[in-house]
């Protein structure tokens, strides 16, 4: 069953290179990636399952023992994120392979997505600093790929600044991790977590808050956040999707992972600042979400304003405010990809993203309506969606340990992303309906595996808020691995 660690690694790596070597033959290409990813997606759930009931599953790669193999390792908490995350780029490759320009005549568009694909796996399922610092670089130079294919000159100008700030972020971590070593002798995560207790405190610190800008950039985290508005946007919709859906996710799951497996909080250490900066998040990526016109630009800020309640999550280094970080972060994946894809599906029809040229879409258009909102309650954390149940679990759990000023900005960030959901609904979805200028008289049109794969996502999401009491009970129990960090430990180490 160990041996199941390896697929959703390899299976996206191997699809990768038989997906370029028929780069011609587009029918073959889509074939592969379904399979693969398909295959990837059942693994997630077998590992789910099997970690669920039996605790954490440790692979030594080559068989090489830990500490000084290559490790790879799923507990709970990255087995979760995994089903979501394999969910998600299948449905979104339905998507793409729906959307016509995605791959401009190339043939590079499946192989980058599948190695991303790989990239995501293995930074979720990695167990060492070094090969998490692989897989992210996987993960960059596929985007760097995606967000610029079929590049206009805002494209390549926006590509540029995600291209050139996360090299520099990249450059940190691989002296971050350089520095760890000389302090500690290894990379292997589980063996860090009792070595870095035998550091000096002063030094520990400095280790907590590099590894939490390190990848508070990845993950887009005030005052880091600046270059994901203008860069997310600009790529095709498939590519925004998953980006925004995904790939700032998997940098707020490596700072939970290592801050909680590494760093123990002492007094008034780093869970304070995590606060200030979770507060700030929220509030800003929100207020930039109001100020904009666009439907694109809108959910762009609000990915960095739904970061900031992850952090808050783990901020609160308890079981309730870490279960309620995984809830919500499992619920963004899939929530915040859906509506992407809705926003493509605007632009696809009316041509045109921006509110000022919007009108009456629900009458011209009402399943795409529906599709719209539902997601959209569940961002804005409306009853019964599963959005309301992740931002209640964090303010329950801030109310708990006194927290009133994050509780506070967490609420005011929750009514003025309603707010801002109900200025894309009136000027989007509500009103007589209007067809853009520059198409008078066009037909809406929504190509049919588009608004499937859509459809399918959004159903993801009413599924999550039916079963939100057993995905917060699976949620509960990864925050107590967390927390404990006895069974990661004990499996990778084979003590």
């Amino acid at each position: 069953m160990n041996a199941l660690l390896a697929l959703p690694v390899a299976l996206p790596v191997v699809g990768a290179a038989l997906a370029l070597l028929c780069r011609r033959q587009r029918t073959l290409q889509r074939g592969v990636g379904l399979v693969v990813l398909g295959t990837v997606a059942v693994v997630a759930v077998l590992l789910l399952r099997r970690v669920d009931a039996e605790g954490p599953v440790a692979m030594q790669v080559g068989g090489l023992p830990a500490p000084f193999g290559i490790t790879l390792v799923a507990d709970r908490f990255s087995a979760l994120m995994l089903v979501f995350a394999s969910v998600t780029v299948l449905l979104v490759l339905g998507f793409a392979i729906g959307q016509r320009g995605t791959d401009p005549g190339t043939g590079v568009f499946h192989p980058a997505y599948l190695l991303l694909a790989a990239g995501v796996a293995l930074a979720l399922l990695t167990g060492d600093l070094f090969n998490l610092f692989v897989a992210v670089e996987v993960m960059l130079a596929s985007s760097y790929v995606l967000i610029t294919l079929g590049a206009t000159r805002e494209q390549v100008r926006s590509g540029m600044t995600y291209v050139v700030l996360n090299l520099f972020a990249s450059t940190m971590l691989i002296l971050s991790i350089g520095l760890v070593y000389a302090a500690t002798g290894t990379v292997n995560l589980a063996d860090l977590a009792g070595r870095m207790a035998e550091v000096p405190a002063g030094l520990r610190h400095a280790f907590a808050l590099l590894f939490l800008v390190v990848f508070g950039v990845k993950a887009a985290i005030f005052p880091l956040f600046f270059w994901l508005p203008d860069a997310y946007p600009t790529a095709p919709t498939p590519v925004t999707a998953v980006f925004a859906g995904l790939l700032t996710k998997v940098g707020v799951y490596i700072i939970i992972r290592v801050e909680t497996l590494l760093f123990v909080p002492e007094g008034t250490g780093p869970s304070r600042l995590i606060l200030v900066v979770a507060g700030i998040t929220m509030l800003v990526g929100v207020l930039g979400a109001i100020a904009q016109n666009d439907i694109k630009r809108i959910l762009s800020f609000h990915i960095v304003s739904q970061i900031g309640y992850m952090i808050f999550g783990l901020g609160l280094f308890s079981v309730a405010g870490l279960a309620g970080a995984v809830f919500f972060v499992l619920n963004q994946i899939v929530v915040k990809t859906s509506l992407f894809l809705v926003c493509g599906l605007v632009e696809h029809g009316a041509g045109t993203g921006s509110l000022a040229r919007l009108s009456g879409l629900a009458r011209r258009a009402p399943v795409l309506g529906v599709l719209f909102l539902l997601p959209a309650l569940s961002l804005a954390g409306v009853p019964p969606f599963s959005g309301f149940v992740a931002k209640l679990a964090l303010v329950q759990a801030g109310f708990a340990l006194d927290r009133w000023p994050i509780v506070a900005a967490s609420l005011a960030a929750s009514l003025l992303t309603l707010f801002s959901m109900t200025k894309i609904w009136t000027g989007a979805f509500w009103g007589t309906p209007e067809p853009a200028p520059d198409r008078p008289g066009a037909r809406f049109d929504l190509p049919g595996v588009m608004l499937g794969a859509t459809a399918a996502l959004v159903a993801v999401t009413v599924a999550v808020a039916v079963a939100a009491r057993p995905v917060y009970d699976l949620s509960h129990r990864a925050a107590e691995d967390l927390l404990t960090r006895t069974a990661y430990v004990t499996e990778v180490l084979d003590r």
